[in-house]
C-alpha cells in the first residue's frame, strides 16, 4: 500500500471518528477531531508536492477543510442555527474516502480557508543554526516568524450596565525549545466544569517573534461573555499549538488555564501543563519544573 493511500485512509478514519462523536453528542471530541483533520488537509493543500495530489484534488481537499471548520464553528456557538449540519457533512464522506479518484463537482458552494505558511523540515533546522550563530557572534538578534496568520480573534462585546468584560493580553510563553516551534499560536476557549464550550473558540495569529526561551505574541483576546454570566467553576483555557512537518499536522504542545478567582486587573503568570488538554481539570501534570510560564495581562471593563 502506498504512503498516499495510507494517508487517505487515515483521513477517512479521522472523519468517521469525528462524525461518530458528533452523532453521539460528544461535541468537544467532535470539534477536536474536525479541527485536527481540517489542519491536516490544509497542510496538504499548501504543500508544493504534486506527486501525491493534483491541483484539482487539492482544491477539493481545501473545500473539504472549509466544511469541517463550518461544522466545528456551528457546534461551538450555542446561538448558531447550525447552518452546516451533520447530515450535510456526512454527504462528503465519499469524497474523502475516494479523493484519489473523485472527479465530480463539490456538492457545496464553499471556498478553501486561508492557508498557514509552513516551514519545511530543513528550514526549521536552518533557524536553529542561525540562532546559534547569533549567540556565538553576540549579535543578539531576535528572528521573527516568517508567516502571519490573521487568527480568529473576535471584537469586544457591547458593554452592559453593571456587567464586566475581560480583555486578556497574551504577552509571551516560556518554553525551553522555543526556537524549534514552527507557526506557533494559541487557542483560547472558555469551558464549564464538564469541558463544554461557553464561548466561541478563538485563535491568535502566529506569534510575532521568538527570543531565547520565549515566544512572543503581544496580542489581545476579548472574552466573549460578561464575567457575571459565566457559571461557577468555569475556566479560560490556553492551548499552545505548533506545526510538526514530519507528521504533517498541527499539534498541541501544552496548555494552561485560569479559573474565575484568578481574574483581576494586571499581570499574571500561569503554569503550563502537559498535553492532552484536560478541560475537566482532573489529571494535571506540569510541563516542566523550570520557571517557564504563560505571561498574561488582564484588563477589566465595567460600565
Amino acid at each position: 500500500m502506498s504512503d498516499v493511500t495510507k494517508t487517505v485512509q487515515k483521513w477517512h478514519a479521522s472523519f468517521k471518528k469525528g462524525t461518530d462523536f458528533d452523532s453521539w453528542g460528544q461535541l468537544v471530541e467532535a470539534i477536536d477531531e474536525y479541527q485536527i483533520l481540517a489542519r491536516q488537509l490544509q497542510k496538504e493543500v499548501q504543500s508544493s508536492n504534486l506527486h501525491d495530489f493534483t491541483e484539482e484534488q487539492k482544491k477539493t481537499l481545501g473545500k473539504f477543510a472549509t466544511c469541517l471548520e463550518m461544522r466545528s464553528a456551528a457546534l461551538q456557538c450555542t446561538q448558531s442555527q447550525e447552518e452546516f449540519k451533520l447530515e450535510d457533512l456526512k454527504k462528503l464522506e465519499p469524497i474523502i474516502k475516494n479523493i484519489l479518484t473523485y472527479n465530480k463537482d463539490f456538492p457545496f458552494d464553499v471556498q478553501p480557508v486561508p492557508l498557514r505558511k509552513i516551514l519545511a523540515p530543513g528550514e526549521e533546522e536552518n533557524l536553529d543554526v542561525e540562532e546559534e550563530l547569533d549567540a556565538g557572534t553576540g549579535a543578539g538578534s531576535t528572528p521573527s516568524f516568517p508567516s502571519r496568520v490573521p487568527g480568529t480573534l473576535l471584537p469586544r462585546l457591547p458593554s452592559e450596565p453593571g456587567m464586566t468584560l475581560l480583555t486578556l493580553a497574551i504577552e509571551k510563553i516560556g518554553l525551553k525549545e522555543a526556537g524549534q516551534c514552527i507557526d506557533p499560536y494559541i487557542t483560547v476557549s472558555v469551558k464549564d466544569l464538564n469541558g463544554i464550550d461557553l464561548n466561541p473558540v478563538q485563535e491568535t495569529p502566529v506569534a510575532t517573534r521568538k527570543e531565547d526561551t520565549y515566544i512572543h505574541f503581544s496580542v489581545e483576546v476579548e472574552i466573549q461573555k460578561h464575567l457575571e454570566k459565566l457559571p461557577k467553576g468555569a475556566a479560560i483555557f490556553f492551548e499552545f499549538k505548533h506545526y510538526k512537518p514530519k507528521k504533517r499536522f498541527t499539534s498541541t504542545k501544552c496548555f494552561a488555564f485560569m479559573e474565575m478567582d484568578e481574574i483581576k486587573p494586571g499581570p499574571i503568570v500561569i503554569e503550563l501543563y502537559k498535553k492532552p488538554t484536560d478541560f475537566k481539570r482532573k489529571k494535571l501534570n506540569l510541563l516542566t519544573k523550570k520557571p517557564l510560564y504563560l505571561h498574561l495581562n488582564q484588563t477589566l471593563h465595567k460600565d
